[in-house]
């Protein structure tokens, strides 16, 4: 059959029973689609179910809708080539937990302010690039030392270190392109062991944060043209790869790679992205490639510097 339905959900909050599996099935069939038997990639956690005769994104939506109250993540694809060759994450709010130009706000008592213009800018609501910009120069005076203290409040999302070393082994490349601060992406980067990073520069003067930045800002265009030049890099194309992220400066990155992953995502993301995961941690980027658990390489993550 030409597409696969994957249901995916946290042992630890339910999980997934062969009833659930039944259940999809019986939900696609009731959409005139044709299904296959069900495929378990990990008991309890996640599973293929093969289908035809119904386009993926009704699909998706269907089975989405009768899971409504549960813990489950549902996403609908073509089964060819589900397996990329490249992934491109968000870092904030993707592969860590935080926002880190929240975590510098705390040092001048500035994070409610500072967070609120974030959300909004993430939400959509606001220009992204005049919205950095913006909340940078709310910086100025800061000294330097204190992107040291907030490298020690990163908290790595549950299951990028796992998603990162499990595509490496089986030879794909992992880049991490944010809009946040290079000093922040390059120290992720080495404890998760990602091949690359881009990200925007904090302009810095005789130890002080300047309140500008360095260069372009890197935003919305910047990480679709980061997927189409690594792309072009390792001789593939954006459908062979796999992008994930949060807010909708991503948006145009992950309308363009093959699979373009919603991450526990702001509204007009999950909304407007083909794929998305409400309630997984990162390896369920993972199981939507086809791996089984017992697939998976474990990394634990370097220490903070």
């Amino acid at each position: 059959m030409e597409n696969i339905l994957t249901l995916i959900a946290r042992p630890e909050r339910g999980g997934l029973t062969a009833a659930d599996a039944d259940t999809a099935r019986a939900m696609l069939a009731s959409k005139l689609a044709e299904t296959g038997a069900a495929d378990w990639l990990a008991t309890d956690a996640a599973c293929d179910i093969p289908f035809s005769g119904l386009d993926c994104e009704t699909a998706a939506a269907a089975v989405r809708a009768g899971f409504a109250g549960r813990p489950v993540d549902t996403v609908a694809q073509p089964a060819a080539g589900r397996c990329k060759r490249l992934l491109v994450a968000d870092m904030e709010s993707t592969i860590i937990e935080n926002e880190m130009l929240d975590e510098l706000a705390d040092e001048f008592g500035l994070r409610d302010r500072i967070s609120a213009i974030t959300a909004r800018a993430m939400a959509g609501e606001l220009d992204f690039e005049s919205a950095l910009r913006a909340r940078v120069a709310m910086l100025e005076g800061m000294d330097s030392a204190a992107l040291d203290r907030a490298l020690t409040a990163i908290r790595i999302m549950p299951g990028a270190a796992t998603l990162v070393a499990t595509m490496q082994a089986n030879g794909a490349y992992c880049a991490l392109v944010s809009g946040g601060f290079d000093f922040f992406t390059s120290r992720v980067r080495d404890r998760l062991g990602f091949d690359h990073d881009q990200a925007n520069r904090l302009e810095i003067a005789a130890g002080i944060l300047t309140g500008r930045l360095v260069g372009p800002i890197l935003g919305r265009a910047a990480k679709r043209q980061a997927l189409d030049r690594l792309s072009k890099t390792l001789g593939i194309t954006p459908k062979e790869a796999i992008t994930v992220g949060d807010g909708a400066n991503d948006l145009v990155m992950l309308a363009a790679a093959g699979t373009g992953v919603a991450f526990r995502a702001k509204p007009i993301v999950a909304e407007t992205a083909r794929a998305r995961i409400d309630h997984g941690d990162l390896t369920a980027l993972l199981y939507l490639q086809g791996y089984r658990r017992d697939e998976f390489r474990d990394r634990a993550p370097e220490p903070a510097d």
